[in-house]
């Protein structure tokens, strides 16, 4: 009986271990958490680990967390001279550059980093390693350390002292795009690695440059890959929406989203001269789009947050504000909004669906996404232009309808006329900066508003 006993509390200390893993929903689409549908609201903190102290780290995670941000993205061995550059303790990565050769000294401060972000129901995205140290290119630091060989040593170790911790995702690539086998053979070692020390429990994804299929362009076939990523070049009003179309038809069935959109402040494809600074309009817009046209989740970026933007450190492409300011910027506080309106609706079952309206031909920058669950469908209009809704494909007569507005979560109910089939919708304001859902939901069910 003892023996009995003995082995129940194993099994059930087991499944309480699994559960409180990252793992794919049953359809392929979404990322779950604890068994339960877990929403990506990402920011962009590439530095954090690198630039931060223990008190600078902490004030960020915990403004994020009031914000609504579910994860964040922070990379090991980090960008801006992250090998040779010290920590804010004064430690760096590794010892003479050896991947084999971790200094224990520096991964205290990624400990107590991760464990804070725990604290705080923050989930780190963990990048064992910016790309420039598999491939430098004209922009990066460098310098490449890793081969295929140690790739491998490399990764288990940073596995296996993470393993257990429950707020991980693994993220390889780290801004670039393999030069051919070589490259690819060393991301892949990475891949198998954090795979075997996790005993094939890690949620993996990889971070391209802007490209075609995201990391499906090499790794569709690859086991150890869960989730695929984007990222879009910080242009403005780039069609996303129509890559992410692309990849979420590939075969085998993967959740799909865009981990690098424009970021807040951000010189518009790097050119604020010719084309000005980004704004909360473009975040809030690719945020929508990505998520109506299939992402699981969305990254927000602030580009005086990724670097750490500090008076200790030489900031890049004129950043306007110091980190701890952006935190407030009106993009970052307006992610929330986008979160409570997919959260306050069955998120697994969400599928784009650009049949529900007529208008499929626009722009970019006007476009109309359309996306729906089974008791429910959004339509999300860029500038507010008008369209006719051919059908919410809700099987229910009764419905009810509203307004949602991106800019502050407000919402106004709308009379339906037609039963929402082939029904005209005019938003209550159009033109730049004026972007507004329509959402319709059958009635029956109960939901409360975001």
């Amino acid at each position: 009986m003892r023996r009995n006993i003995l082995l129940a509390i194993l099994l059930l200390t087991a499944l309480q271990h699994l559960s409180a893993q990252f793992t794919i929903s049953p359809n392929h689409r979404y990322l779950l958490k604890e068994g339960k549908p877990f929403f990506w609201m990402g920011d962009t903190a590439w530095e954090l680990f690198h630039r931060l102290n223990k008190e600078e780290a902490d004030r960020y995670l915990k403004r994020r967390s009031e914000q609504g941000f579910t994860v964040v993205q922070a990379v090991v061995l980090a960008e801006m001279d992250g090998l040779h550059t010290p920590n804010a303790y004064g430690e760096t990565p590794l010892i003479n550059d050896d991947p084999t050769k971790p200094n224990e000294k520096y991964f205290e401060q990624v400990d107590y980093i991760i464990d804070k972000a725990a604290t705080y129901n923050i989930n780190i995205a963990l990048l064992p390693t910016w790309g420039d140290k598999v491939f430098k290119d004209s922009w990066g630091a460098g310098p490449e350390i890793f081969n295929e060989q140690n790739a491998a040593v490399y990764a288990e170790w940073i596995a296996k002292r993470y393993k257990d911790k429950k707020n991980i995702i693994w993220v390889l690539g780290g801004d670039r795009t393999p030069r051919g086998e070589q490259d690819i053979a060393i991301w892949r070692s990475m891949g198998n690695a954090i795979m075997k020390a996790t005993s094939d429990k890690a949620i993996i994804t990889f971070h391209p440059q802007s490209n075609q299929l995201g990391s499906a362009e090499w790794f569709q076939k690859d086991k150890w890959l869960a989730l695929h990523m984007f990222q879009n070049g910080h242009c403005r009003d780039v069609a996303i929406y129509d890559k992410m179309s692309a990849v979420y038809k590939l075969e085998p069935v993967r959740p799909v989203m865009d981990a690098e959109p424009i970021y807040e402040d951000h010189p518009v494809c790097f050119n604020a001269k010719d084309l000005g600074i980004s704004s909360a309009y473009d975040v809030r817009k690719y945020a929508y789009l990505d998520l109506f046209a299939g992402a699981h989740g969305h990254t927000y970026g602030c580009h005086d947050i990724w670097q750490m933007h500090s008076p200790k450190y030489e900031p890049v492409n004129g950043p306007h504000y110091f980190w701890y300011d952006a935190l407030e910027l009106p993009g970052a506080n307006q992610m929330i909004y986008v979160r409570k309106l997919l959260e306050a609706y069955p998120i697994t079952d969400r599928i784009p669906d650009q049949s529900l309206i007529k208008e499929n031909a626009l722009t970019p920058a006007e476009r109309i996404q359309a996306t729906r669950g089974k008791d429910y469908c959004m339509v999300y209009t860029t500038a507010g232009k008008s369209f006719i809704l051919l059908d919410t494909k809700i099987k229910s007569d009764h419905l009810n309808a509203y307004w949602y507005d991106p800019r502050n979560g407000k919402s106004s109910t709308v009379q339906l006329q037609h039963a929402g089939k082939n029904e005209l919708f005019i938003p209550p304001g159009s033109g730049y900066g004026q972007d507004w859902v329509l959402v319709i939901v059958d009635a029956d069910k109960g939901y409360k508003r975001p």
